[in-house]
């Protein structure tokens, strides 16, 4: 099983929907793919009309094993199941904290179902706390999706200053450019600088599109109702490269 975590230090970046239509599009390929949502909003499981457990709360989430299994969902998707979040997620630090190694508590949590999966996608929540240097230590590839604007792309650095004073391994972030503009200026030359100045660069760009923010309307990932689109052409586009630099 490949662990891909889609992640940001900054929310409003397109994430979730990066996570929902790359997750369905590896299922879509008939590979068995898990997407869990690590994100209290559960904007994820909103997508795929999936609530979680009224009992299922962190301290059960962090025991892993039959706790997880008991919980994760199918979705209307052949091969793609969740594992869906809710509200009281927003206190999983606290559930990680109380633990030995807890930085690393959620690879040992997704050994138990490696063989049960070909993919799991993590949709993370924003800024850097414990749940997220778990997210960075249990990943194969870690992609985060930025707007060509100076304040996304400040936030990556600091991402990048963050993983190299804690020597955590660079070399599986991969940056790519979401919710783009091209008739903005300031988006055109963030996009023609950047990948100069930054490693990892993906050229797989996901254009702004109300195809994407209909989503919430739907409840379903984009490729689901509008396959022509040029959000699920970007969406495939970004999947056939993600696929290539997947260890």
């Amino acid at each position: 099983m490949k662990t891909i975590a889609v992640y940001s230090m900054k929310g409003g970046v397109g994430k979730t929907a990066s996570a929902v239509n790359l997750a369905y599009l590896a299922a879509n390929e008939g590979k068995n793919t898990l997407i869990c949502d690590l994100d209290p909003q559960a904007a994820s499981s909103y997508y795929f009309r999936i609530k979680a457990s009224k009992n299922f709360k962190p301290n059960k989430f962090i025991k892993g094993g039959k706790e997880i299994d008991k919980n994760i969902k199918g979705t209307d998707y052949p091969c793609l199941d969740l594992l869906p979040s809710k509200l009281s997620y927003r206190n999983m630090d606290l559930a990680l904290d109380a633990l030995k190694n807890s930085k690393t508590r959620l690879r040992k949590i997704f050994k138990d179902i490696k063989y049960e999966y070909d993919y799991l996608f993590l949709d993370c929540p924003p800024g850097i706390s414990l749940i997220s240097e778990n997210v960075f230590n249990a990943s194969d590839v870690i992609l985060v999706p930025l707007i060509p604007t100076t304040l996304s792309v400040r936030t990556y650095i600091k991402l990048l200053k963050f993983f190299k004073k804690q020597k955590m391994d660079r070399s599986k972030i991969y940056p790519f450019f979401s919710m783009v503009e091209k008739r903005k200026l300031l988006h055109q030359e963030t996009i023609k600088k950047m990948p100069k100045k930054l490693d990892n660069f993906l050229k797989a760009e996901i254009p702004y599109r109300s195809d994407v923010e209909k989503m919430g309307i739907h409840r379903k990932p984009v490729p689901a109702f509008f396959p022509n689109s040029d959000a699920t052409k970007s969406y495939i586009e970004l999947w056939k490269e993600l696929k290539t630099i997947i260890p």
